[in-house]
């Protein structure tokens, strides 16, 4: 996981204007529309003409390979949250990430869910019923990851941290794993391998204590600088971003600093020196 990371990495510090600035939104605005006909539509035919159904791909109706992920998880008011929720944390997630690794993300767990409803469809000659939750559920996770921190407002009330609603979201999610017969309770683990992939590496280490910032020591700062000036000498460059990776040598008209807040000796590039989770102990 941790290779195919880097490689992913590599493809957008190589490929900067890769993806769709504003993806969410884009898929917001479009999901909303659908909303708001389906409001309309007493019958649902509309929701219907968009969902994904191998059976019907298969007689030529192509369409329905993109247009699923348009159809609202509710169709009741609770939709307009929703939208504004997933719209934040995407646009938060693309600000973090840059446009190329996030539109990387959102249609890698789009590609893989596809994928997963015809080879179930193909084995088992039955339409899947797949949507975007567990797509969504990922880049939940995600942010969570990045800020378990952060609080919302829980029924509009009651201040709660992130991580905490993505404890009980993992709840649900075994849970519909093992309550789902074989091969439709694989669902939700192939729709979510793109926060595996993103973050499995990270979540392996802190498990075994490997991370320093799990670890309950004091950073050695003198020891932390000769560390990374070792490796300037076995790699040509002066300062390389912590974030992006981007080097003084690929990039000599960027600028790089070092972040104060941040645990141990890190350098940062101009575009992450002010958006970056610090490194902690």
């Amino acid at each position: 996981m941790r290779k195919l990371n880097k490689k992913i990495d590599m493809f957008c510090y190589k490929h900067p204007r890769f993806g769709i600035p504003n993806l969410m939104l884009y898929i917001v605005a479009i999901s909303l529309a659908v909303w708001l006909l389906s409001i309309m539509d007493s019958s649902k035919t509309l929701l219907n003409y968009f969902s994904f159904s191998p059976n019907l791909i298969m007689k030529g109706q192509v369409w329905r390979l993109i247009t699923f992920i348009f159809i609202p998880q509710d169709t009741s008011m609770w939709a307009l949250l929703f939208f504004y929720f997933y719209y934040w944390i995407g646009s938060t997630l693309e600000r973090e990430w840059g446009t190329p690794r996030f539109n990387i993300f959102i249609f890698s767990g789009i590609l893989m869910t596809v994928i997963y409803g015809l080879v179930v469809y193909f084995i088992t000659r039955q339409d899947v019923n797949i949507g975007t939750y567990y797509i969504y559920l990922s880049m939940f996770f995600s942010f969570a990851t990045l800020y378990p921190d952060m609080q919302v407002l829980f029924m509009f009330i009651i201040p709660i941290k992130i991580k905490w609603l993505a404890y009980l979201d993992a709840a649900f999610f075994l849970f519909a794993m093992l309550t789902s017969p074989f091969p439709f309770n694989l669902l939700p683990l192939i729709a979510m391998l793109n926060y595996f992939v993103f973050f499995g590496a990270d979540l392996i280490a802190s498990i075994r204590g490997n991370r320093a910032r799990y670890k309950k020591t004091t950073v050695n700062f003198n020891r932390e600088k000769q560390k990374i000036k070792y490796e300037q000498r076995q790699k040509d460059y002066s300062h390389k971003c912590c974030v992006c990776g981007r080097t003084d040598v690929d990039f000599p008209n960027l600028e790089f600093r070092y972040c104060s807040r941040c645990a141990g000796y890190h350098c940062f590039c101009e575009d992450h020196i002010n958006n970056h989770v610090h490194f902690t102990e």
